[in-house]
Formats: structure tokens, sequence, C-alpha cells
């Protein structure tokens, strides 16, 4: 006898008609009927709550009314096929669960009418969505009515379902696909569906886990917490105590996602074969999507994704991820460690427990900067209910289906993107997505340069603390729907997670820019990476055509301190390491000539001081010159920036000068430091055979060189303070014999 709880109340004829034939499909497919069995419930919020369930009850404890179903009815109306030995009844006779587009399409090929009756139901649905188009089209209003048909379409993928919604979800990240307008409204997309009965999720908690809901949880709660496309969330207790979050996947998903991806594959291939004009392989797109989204139907693989993600950051201060209870884990069930937190949107709720979310936001932008550019593992959805503040005053990560990664050759080229961009190198940002993959090796680039310029003059035109990192992908996207741009997938996702944790810092602080707090981290990283890539970013950004950028030297330095893991003595030692190896010839030999015009511009200031000291002693009278009226040169402007990186080292964190002089018995024996010695030291014995010979026969007066140095000339009565008269012709050299 099978029994299915709902709640009673009067029904019509017809409604008693479909409630039997959706309690038939219920035991024979244990696929969620066209219609609820249980009257509708209000719709659940899909992210998960900020509140603390107070009320668990025994799962055996619940007793509505029940209909039974004779067996013998079921089977001589509607025969079930026994499942193969091994399998539940889920998993038989349904497509792969493992994203195969072969087994797919093979699987439906055979099942005309199902593949019909869903098609034409889509096709009802866009069909409403592409006449308004056209008649926009035809009567001239398409600019005006842009918007409402971004709205239309929005309500129209999510009435479609799950499979729709997220694809959705995933055009929203693809300006190259989508016009901006439409960009905006895919973003409102809410990822929530009203819950199916608690019968079915029970009946797949049994089949995941082998024993009966009552046997593994002392308690449930009597009804979902949260009702999202994929699944719902209970809470629970196991009969060992601890508090636990149950996800339950929803009735007959994987082969109702299966055919809208078979259909929408279908659609890609189609069009990518009749629309020459589509730059993107739209049926590489869906793959990717179709992959993605099976990835997160297996419960199995987005616990295996949260171990990873706590192992990776859960040693960051201030981060917390939950764990997973693996003896309670299946395909379709997730057990994990319930979190009593608020969402950092909450700000009242999060203020009342004297958290500072503003200082959470800023932990979660340094999570997920380690994430994107440090170990490449990201949470490609942090949306406001997957970030927790908890009562410690931890930033909780919840959510762990949807995850990407970031190859180690696209980390480098992000930073290098990074470093042309703060450069205002366009052809080399240019380059940069073509090794990012964005455009392809053949593209022309010459009209893409000036259209990057344009985009990024505009957004640079204010300091980086003040930059918008929306607004920035705003104006990309413009720029890549107009050019053959092709946003990859890992970019997709970035853009994704960057945004939407913008969106909540916003909605924390109006003020917070989360490029400015990135730049420390970037700072660091291209301090301390010792990769081949990373140390070329560094050299194209400290040197322009052969001249060292003290002040970029300095701001790195100053911004990297910034850092919570920021180890300067070991960017120091690094640094040695490297200026003098094989690989830090160029960077050594340009130091070298800095070096030589700094030394030469201190010694000089500091003769000009003795002379003028002893002047003073000697009781002649100084003419000084006015530093308003003599301008820096450059040697003294980087003789100021030194001063002032050595002042910021002094400053930073754990400095210890003492670990530098232990290095210098190892570095002075090293070849290239005593050619570097050598270098030094015959240029600066050049400069100064160089100015006596210009103070004998050439300058007219000693102690202003031709650099217009800052100092003080001393004169006595028209004669300089060594005797000499001044004069303000050069003297002539002898004629040669």
């Amino acid at each position: 006898m099978s029994q299915v709880n709902f709640e009673p109340r009067e029904r019509s004829f017809w409604e008693c008609k479909g409630l039997a034939e959706d309690i038939v499909t219920i035991v024979n497919t244990n696929k969620l009927p066209p219609k609820s069995l249980s009257p509708a419930k209000p719709q659940l919020d899909s992210n998960l709550p900020n509140m603390t369930i107070t009320q668990l009850q025994p799962i055996n404890s619940v007793s509505p009314a029940t209909i039974d179903v004779s067996s013998e009815f079921v089977e001589e109306h509607h025969p079930l096929p026994q499942p193969p030995e091994g399998t539940t009844p889920d998993e038989s006779n349904q497509p792969a669960l493992r994203y195969d587009p072969v087994a797919i399409a093979d699987y439906y090929r055979s099942r005309v009418f199902q593949v019909w009756g869903r098609l034409l139901s889509i096709m009802v649905k866009f069909g409403s969505f592409a006449l308004g188009l056209w008649l926009d089209g035809k009567r001239g209003k398409k600019v005006k009515t842009d918007r409402k048909r971004a709205i239309q379409l929005r309500i129209t993928l999510t009435e479609l379902g799950p499979a729709f919604i997220k694809v959705g979800q995933a055009l929203s990240t693809r300006p190259d696909l989508v016009p901006p307008l439409y960009l905006e409204e895919l973003t409102k997309l809410q990822d929530q569906l009203p819950p199916f009965p608690n019968e079915l999720a029970y009946q797949f908690i049994e089949e995941e886990l082998g024993d009966r809901p009552e046997n593994i949880y002392a308690e449930l709660s009597p009804d979902p917490l949260a009702a999202a496309s994929l699944g719902q969330v209970y809470k629970g207790k196991l009969k060992t105590g601890e508090i636990v979050a149950v996800k339950v996947q929803r009735p007959g998903l994987s082969e109702n996602i299966a055919l809208d991806i078979y259909l929408l594959r279908t659609l890609a291939q189609w069009a990518k074969k009749t629309f020459k004009f589509i730059r993107s392989d739209l049926v590489a797109i869906m793959d990717e999507f179709g992959g993605r989204i099976y990835e997160e139907m297996d419960y199995n693989h987005e616990g295996r994704n949260a171990e990873r993600f706590r192992q990776l950051y859960g040693n960051i201060q201030d981060i917390y991820v939950p764990r997973i209870y693996w003896d309670y884990t299946g395909r379709r069930v997730l057990t994990m460690e319930w979190i009593n937190g608020s969402k950092l949107t909450n700000l009242e709720e999060v203020t009342a427990q004297g958290i500072d979310a503003r200082y959470l936001i800023e932990v979660g932008v340094q999570c997920s900067l380690r994430q994107l550019l440090e170990h490449g593992f990201f949470h490609a959805d942090p949306h406001p209910g997957n970030l927790l503040a908890s009562p410690e005053g931890k930033l909780v990560y919840l959510d762990f289906g949807m995850m990407s990664e970031v190859k180690p050759y696209q980390r480098y080229g992000l930073l290098e993107a990074v470093v042309h961009l703060v450069n205002r190198d366009f052809e080399g940002l240019a380059k940069d997505y073509v090794k990012l993959e964005f455009l392809t090796p053949d593209t022309d680039l010459s009209p893409i340069i000036p259209a990057l310029e344009k985009v990024f003059n505009n957004a640079l035109g204010a300091s980086v603390a003040e930059l918008n990192f929306k607004s920035i992908t705003d104006q990309l996207s413009d720029l890549m729907y107009e050019y053959p741009f092709r946003v990859p997938a890992y970019y997709a996702l970035i853009i994704r997670s960057l945004v939407t944790l913008e969106g909540i810092a916003i909605n924390v602080d109006p003020n917070f820019k989360v490029l400015s707090k990135a730049y420390p981290y970037v700072a660091k990283r291209l301090l301390t990476d010792p990769s081949v890539e990373l140390r070329t970013s560094l050299k194209d950004l400290l040197f322009k055509e052969g001249s060292f950028r003290w002040n970029r030297l300095e701001n790195l330095l100053k911004n990297a301190q910034h850092s919570d893991d920021y180890d300067i003595n070991e960017v120091l030692n690094q640094t040695l390491d490297f200026l003098f190896s094989e690989r830090g010839e160029f960077i050594r030999e340009q130091l070298a000539n800095e070096f030589v015009k700094s030394i030469d511009t201190a010694s000089r200031n500091a003769l000009t001081k003795a002379q003028s000291k002893v002047a003073e002693w000697m009781g002649v009278k100084v003419a000084s010159t006015s530093a308003k009226e003599v301008k820096l040169t450059p040697d003294q402007n980087n003789l100021e920036h030194l001063q002032r990186i050595v002042n910021i080292l002094q400053e930073t964190k754990g400095f210890d000068p003492m670990l530098l002089v232990q290095r210098v018995p190892s570095l002075i024996v090293k070849p290239e430091v005593q050619h570097l010695s050598q270098k030094v030291a015959g240029e600066l014995a050049q400069r100064a055979a160089a100015r006596l010979i210009r103070e004998l026969f050439l300058s007219s007066d000693p102690l202003i060189s031709e650099d217009n140095q800052l100092g003080s000339s001393i004169q006595v009565n028209g004669h300089s303070a060594n005797g000499k008269s001044v004069s303000k012709q050069p003297l002539s050299l002898p004629p040669s014999r």
C-alpha cells in the first residue's frame, strides 16, 4: 500500500480526477506531477534565511490526512518497469547522470512525443515574446519598448523552470551575446520555485541514504526553509546531536533538465548553421552550461567542492566554511553543518550583534582575490544568501554547487592585463585579450585598441580608489557586443562573482570600492610572485623607455603593506635573489644607472651643505637660491623617492634591517654583485672626473651643476667660497698645440 500525505480541502470533480492521475504519476515515476498535491504554499526565498529555527519536530509526528492508493490499481493502469539491480527507481531508464550530450541525444531521439510536447510549451511561451519584438520593430517602437521586452524575457524564463532560469543567469554574464539592457534585467532572475511535498523529500532521503529519515535524523523542520530550482533545504538534528542543514533535490530534476538542455543544444546547432553573423560558439556554450548544471545536480560533487574550499580558504582569518557530514550525503541529499547567521545586507541585524559588516566585506574581497588569482578555485555564486555573518563575527560561505577554476596562465594573464591597464598600454591590453581567449589570434586589433582606450580612459579618469567594477564592466559590455569578442566561460563567472560581491559591498557601504581594496593584494602579488610572467609584468610596470619609475615602486610598497599576509622581509629576500640572478640582468643594469645618478646627487648635495657650514664657520655671506625658484632635477626627485621608500620600509610591519645585513656576506661574493659594484664605482668616478673638468675649464660656478641642482652658491664680495672670481662667461680652453 502506498501513502501520499496532503492537507484536506474540498475539491471539484476535475481536480479530484487530476489528483488521482498525479498520485499514479508519483508512485510510478517518483517525479513531481504537473499540479502539487498540497494547496499552494507561500513562495519561499531561495536563499537560506538568516534566522534560527527553534521548533524542530520528530519526522513521525506529522499527522495529516492520507489517501491510500492500492498497488493493484497502480499496476493495472500504469505498470512500472522494474529498475536494473543496483539502481534506484529514479536512476533507471534515465538520461546519463553526468553530462554527456551524445547520450542525452540518443535517449530523446526515441521519445518523440515527450520532446514535441515540451517543445510546444516552450514555443508558446517564447512565441509571445518573439511576436512582441517583431511588432515593436514594425511599429518603430523597438527602442522605447526594450525595457518592457527585457522584463518579459525574464518572466518567461522563470515560468519555463530550472534549466531556463539557469540559462538566463548564465546569459546575464555574457555581454558578447546579450545587449546591455537585457543583461541588466537578467541579473534579476531569482532562482526560486514553490516547494515540493515532504513525502517526496523523505523518499529521496531513504533512497539515497539507505534508511528511513526518522532512523537517520532525530528531528527535521516540518516544512522546508528554502526552496530553489534544484532542491529545498530543511533544518535537522542528527541522532548524535549535531544541528544540520539537509538539502534534498527536486523530483524528476535530471530528466527535466536533460530534456531542456537537449532542446536548447539542438536550437544552438540550428542557429549557428543558419545565422552566419553569430560569432560565439553557441554549442560550446551550451555544453559548458550543461556540464555545470549537471555538477550542481550531484550533491556529492557539491560536498567535495565544499571540502576543497574549506582546505584552501578556511584558514584565512575570519572566514568560515561549514563541514560536510558524508555519512548522510548522497547524489540527491546533502547534509552539512547548520550555521546560525545573518545576511550581510541585513545591516540592522548584523549591527545589533556588534559585527562590523564593512570589515567582513573587506575579508570577502581578500578571500575572492585569493580564489581568483592565487589558487584559481572560486565560488561563482556569492549572492547575499550565500554569505552570512556568524554570531562570532566570521564571514561564512554557503552553497558550493556553482564553482569554477581559473588556470595558471589565465591568472597571470589577468594580472598582466591589470599592469597594462595601469600603464595605459592599450595595445598590450588588446594582446592580453587574445592571450586570455577573448579574441582569436587572427583578429584585427587596429579598431579595438582605440575603442579600449576610449572605454578605459573614461573609467580611469578617477583614481583607483574611485573606480567602480560594475561601471567598467558595463562599458566593456557595449564594446564586447560591438566587436568580435567571445567571453570565455571562466571569465563570465568571474564577472558574476565580482559584480555580485560589489553589489553586496555597496549595499553595506555605498562608498565601498572593491577595486580599491583589491589593489594592495595585486601589489603584493607583483612584488612577491617569482613566476616569469609576473616578473615581466613588474618590469613593465616599473620601467618606461629605459627609465625607472620610482613613484610606481613607492606606490606598490605602500599598498602592499596593507595586505594582511604581506611579508616585507620575504619580498626583500626574493628581490635580492632575482636581482642578482641571470633573469634580473636587465633590471640590474637599469637600477645601476639609477643608483649612480642618485648617489651622485646625494654626494653633491652633501658637498654643498658642507661648504655652507664651512662658510658659516668662516663668517662669510651665503647667497641662497629659493627652493620655489628652482625646479627639482630628475635625479633629486629620485633621491626623494628613495628616501620615502626607506621610510615606507621602516613603517612596514615586521621589517627587520638586520636580516638584510646578515645577507651581505653571501651577496658580495656573487659575480653579479662584484660586476655591479665595479660598474657603479666606474660611473661615479667618470662623473666626478667630468665635474672636475667642468669646474676647471667650463663652469663659472663649481657649486651649481649642469642640472641646476637645488643648493646654495657661496659668494664673498663677488668671489666664490673657494676664492675664485665669479664670472658670467665660461672660460675658453687653451688652444691645442
